[in-house]
Parts: structure tokens; C-alpha cells; sequence
């Protein structure tokens, strides 16, 4: 227990001075001045490239392959991020045409012949993407492993230990104790693969968001709506006569139903909506406030530092104290968090597909 916590001390300082010195290569203001907002909404968004850290003689940067569309040509063009900083570092305003625009959140733009720039047909693969294919390599990994080792134990006296046996009894109180009871006995097995599969991808996304230089997937809106559209299609693709008849005619007197407008199906209409948008904004609320507070705190110690004079010492030194300590309690906070938003996700998921069998019981 003492050496796992030391273990994780040393994980925090690490990632304490490689976000520091993220923010110290950061932009700064006209006036010499730090631009939190700027550094920590820069942090939070999606990049064409995977930044780690910065030092004055080293960038710790990897770039991502561009692909886009030209729109001239109508052909695609493959190139890695970097050629386009190596373009404007040679005084060249593009390559090939294309270049970040600064003003639309650093998306690639295209230059036309003409003058005039429009944004291209975009399919590379950004720092969210990559994250997302490394999560998916993870879970691959660690799932074809258990199911490996259940292959080569079928006796159920030999019970897995360590890792896999860790896996199984997590699988098992999840399908057990969650999605069994919100689903229903009778309807849960098809929908087992897929709260599983949504559990474990934000539970690894979430911790790989808290690794020095890790992208905030679950705290990208486009991300979360994927997952909550994933879930509305397994509600409403699976829903009984019943479910429908609650939605079209429900059991209410004939004039809710009739006049002046069909006001309960238009109520019930917006509930289908409303499920997996509850869903979509709560992932993407309590993940993004999360790492900004975290950032925020780090940015704390820059500002005080960049005060000037006995100030930046006094000021700043307590203030690095300080902001340390809450990174410390809010980086094992967000290792909790990571936990409950993945079952939350889960937990309500399994349960607006349960809703979506209702069984009626006949009065005698």
C-alpha cells in the first residue's frame, strides 16, 4: 500500500513538471503577460500534433499525419503536421496550400489560387484520434489476454490470479450487479458486450487523459456524443410494442392525446432526446472541468512567478507549494472520478435500455 503510494507521489511530480513546462513554452501576451485562457483551453482542445513537453532547446512534440483533401484538385494529400511549421519557420505562409489557422482553433486550412481559403475534407489523424486507437489497442491487448488465459483454464477449481483474475471479477460485478438488474434478466445479454466495451473505453481514456501529455478524449463534446448516439440507437433499436405504445399512445385521457396538439407524444418525443443528451453533457462537463482545474492550479504558480522582484519569491514560492498540493488531491481525485464517470455512463445507459422493455401487467 505505502510503496503503491510513493509509486504514484513520483508519477505526480513527474507529471507536475512536465505540464510545468508545457506552460512555460506556452504564448504569451503583448504585454509579456501569460494568457491562461488561451494556454489552458489550447491544452483541453484537439491538436494536429502530440505534445509533451518543451524546454528552450527541445520541443517534446510528435507530429501527426495530415490527411485532407485538396479542393482544387480534388486529390488527397498525406503529409506530416510538421512540414507545415517547417514551411512558416522557412517564411513560406502554406505548404502546398495548406496551413493552421490560428483563428479557427488551429484547423487546417487551404489557400486557393484564387486567393480566397476554405477548409478541406479533413480526415487526419489528430492527437484525439491517436488516443482513442491506443485505447482501443489497450483494451484489444488486455482482452484477448483473459480470453487467452480462460481458453487454456477451463477447469473452474483453477481460478485466475493477478491481472486476469482482477479482470474477471470486475466483468462479473458489472454484468452482475449492474446491467443484469437495469436491464432485466430476460433482455440483458445481447446488450452485455457493449456496456462493457463503453465502460472499459472511458475508464482507459479517462486514465490515459491523466498521463503527462495525454489527450482529454472524454472531455471532447464530439467524443461523448458518439458514445451517448451509440447508446440512444441501443435504446430506441431495441425497444418492445410497449415502449412505442408509451411513446405514440400512451395510457392518459383522450385530450392529452388529441387536443389542441398531441402534447404527450411531443413530451415523450423529447424524452429520446433528452436521455442521451443528459448523457453526452455529463461525461464532457465533469471531464473537461476537471483538467482545467488541474491546469488552472498550474498556471497559478506562473503567474505569481512572472510578478517580478521579492514578489515573484515570496508570492510565488508559497504559491508553487500550494499549487502542487491541490494538484497532488486533484489528480487522485480525478483518478476516482475517471472510475465513477465510467460507471455512471454504464450504469445509465443500462438502464434507459431496461426502459425501453417495459412489461405491463394485465389486471385479473
Amino acid at each position: 500500500m505505502i510503496h503503491n503510494f510513493l509509486r504514484y507521489v513520483v508519477y505526480s511530480v513527474v507529471a507536475f513538471f512536465s505540464f510545468s513546462s508545457a506552460f512555460a513554452s506556452g504564448k504569451q501576451a503583448a504585454e509579456g503577460e501569460i494568457d491562461v485562457k488561451e494556454i489552458v483551453l489550447g491544452h483541453l482542445g484537439d491538436a494536429y500534433e502530440w505534445h509533451f513537453f518543451a524546454t528552450e532547446n527541445v520541443e517534446g512534440t510528435i507530429p501527426l499525419p495530415c490527411i485532407v483533401r485538396d479542393e482544387e484538385t480534388h486529390e488527397w494529400k498525406v503529409f506530416m503536421s510538421s512540414k507545415i511549421h517547417e514551411a512558416m519557420e522557412h517564411g513560406e505562409a502554406n505548404y502546398q496550400g495548406f496551413y493552421f489557422n490560428e483563428e479557427r482553433n488551429g484547423k487546417i486550412y487551404q489557400q486557393l489560387s484564387d486567393g480566397t481559403s476554405v477548409r478541406p475534407l479533413d480526415f487526419s489523424i489528430t492527437k484525439n484520434v491517436s488516443q482513442i486507437l491506443l485505447t482501443s489497442l489497450i483494451l484489444i491487448v488486455v482482452f484477448l489476454g483473459c480470453a487467452r488465459w480462460a481458453k487454456g483454464h477451463n477447469s473452474k477449481e483453477d481460478a485466475p490470479g493477478g491481472f486476469v483474475g482482477m479482470m474477471e471479477a470486475l466483468v462479473m460485478y458489472l454484468v452482475n450487479d449492474l446491467i443484469k438488474p437495469c436491464v432485466g434478466e430476460k433482455h440483458y445479454r445481447p446488450f452485455v458486450p457493449y456496456l462493457l466495451t463503453v465502460f472499459f473505453f472511458i475508464l482507459v481514456s479517462n486514465l490515459l487523459g491523466l498521463v503527462p501529455g495525454g489527450a482529454n478524449v472524454t472531455g471532447n463534446i464530439n467524443i461523448t456524443f458518439f458514445l451517448a448516439f451509440c447508446t440512444m440507437l441501443a435504446i430506441n433499436l431495441s425497444g418492445n410494442k410497449e415502449y412505442w405504445k408509451e411513446i405514440f399512445w400512451p395510457d392518459v385521457p383522450v385530450m392529452l392525446k388529441f387536443y389542441p396538439i398531441a402534447i404527450m407524444p411531443v413530451i415523450e418525443m423529447f424524452g429520446i432526446i433528452s436521455k442521451p443528451f443528459a448523457l453526452m453533457v455529463r461525461l464532457f462537463a465533469n471531464m473537461m472541468a476537471g483538467h482545467a482545474i488541474i491546469l488552472s492550479f498550474l498556471a497559478i504558480i506562473f503567474v505569481t512567478c512572472a510578478m517580478g522582484g521579492w514578489m515573484s519569491y515570496v508570492v510565488g514560492g508559497g504559491m508553487t507549494i500550494m499549487s502542487f498540493v491541490m494538484i497532488l488531491f486533484m489528480n487522485f481525485l480525478e483518478c476516482l472520478v475517471a472510475f465513477v464517470q465510467a460507471y455512471v455512463f454504464t450504469l445509465l445507459s443500462a438502464v434507459f435500455i431496461g426502459l425501453s422493455h417495459p412489461v405491463h401487467e394485465h389486471k385479473a
